[in-house]
């Protein structure tokens, strides 16, 4: 798994200094040692089958197989916490920190964290995704619904995020196909490794198979007074549009309604 992030790591970095982009080469150098030393999170499941066996499987078979390996437990692991397949999730995402946070809402409308898994990898560096190839992972609020579930996915399991979303092409930002996905490398997907892809996929799937959506909510670190005090400056402005969902939901544990007005982002 090192060998591989290295190999992809020196890629870009090659390709990045043939471009003339030295402010690529600098982001891919300073998140190189996490990406290469982060271990993935031990789940309570069989191992998923080894790759060449998942590509020979259909979306179909691919299912039954996860289903199989996972509901079980999953049920049992769920059920701990007061939760259940089926119920509205949330996702949350922190690029500094690499953290990937699923919650789940109970039927009296309080959010439960059922658990935080490490990203594997996402490239580039703090600060939104502007245009396609600039190998930066989006930051803002998206949506997720049935359609953009993808179990044929070519790493292993995938959900698209909904980049570019209204605020972004308000902005004239583009790009396309930004997903949450398996395997442990990537180019403005968050990889989170085959083996927890499948935890978190089952539970989004659950939650909109009746037609709802999951939010997923992308956030350059955790959005406190402090760490905004040491915010740099080209993106303080775009960052501060997103303090006051993190604030409601970190005061309230509800999600505010989000929308895109003027160019801005606003709660309501």
């Amino acid at each position: 798994m090192k060998k591989r992030l290295l190999l992809l790591l020196v890629a870009a970095c090659i390709l990045a200094m043939r471009a003339g982009s030295l402010n690529v080469v600098r982001s891919w150098l300073n998140y190189a040692q996490p990406m290469v030393t982060r271990e993935s999170l031990s789940l309570p499941y069989p191992a998923p089958p080894p790759p060449e066996e998942w590509r020979r499987m259909d979306a179909g078979a691919r299912m039954s197989h996860v289903r199989a390996r996972l509901l079980p437990k999953l049920q049992e692991e769920l059920a701990a916490r007061k939760c259940a397949l089926g119920q509205p999730a949330f996702v949350r995402i922190f690029k500094e920190s690499r953290e990937l946070e699923l919650w789940l809402q109970g039927g009296s409308g309080e959010w439960t964290l059922f658990r935080t898994y490490p990203i594997a990898c996402f490239s580039g560096t703090l600060g939104p995704k502007t245009r396609e190839g600039d190998l930066q992972a989006p930051e803002g609020f998206y949506s997720v619904t049935q359609k953009m579930l993808n179990p044929a996915s070519s790493y292993h399991l995938a959900f698209n995020i909904g980049y570019p979303n209204a605020y972004d092409l308000a902005q004239q930002r583009t790009g396309s196909l930004i997903m949450v996905h398996g395997d442990v490398c990537s180019v403005g997907c968050f990889a989170m490794t085959d083996a927890v892809i499948e935890e978190i996929y089952l539970v989004v799937e659950a939650a909109v198979s009746r037609g709802g959506s999951v939010a997923v909510h992308c956030f350059p670190f955790r959005m406190t007074a402090e760490r905004m005090g040491r915010a740099e400056e080209a993106h303080r402005g775009f960052w501060e549009e997103l303090v006051p969902v993190y604030e409601v939901f970190e005061r309230e544990k509800r999600l505010p309604l989000v929308v895109v007005e003027g160019g801005k982002y606003l709660v309501r």
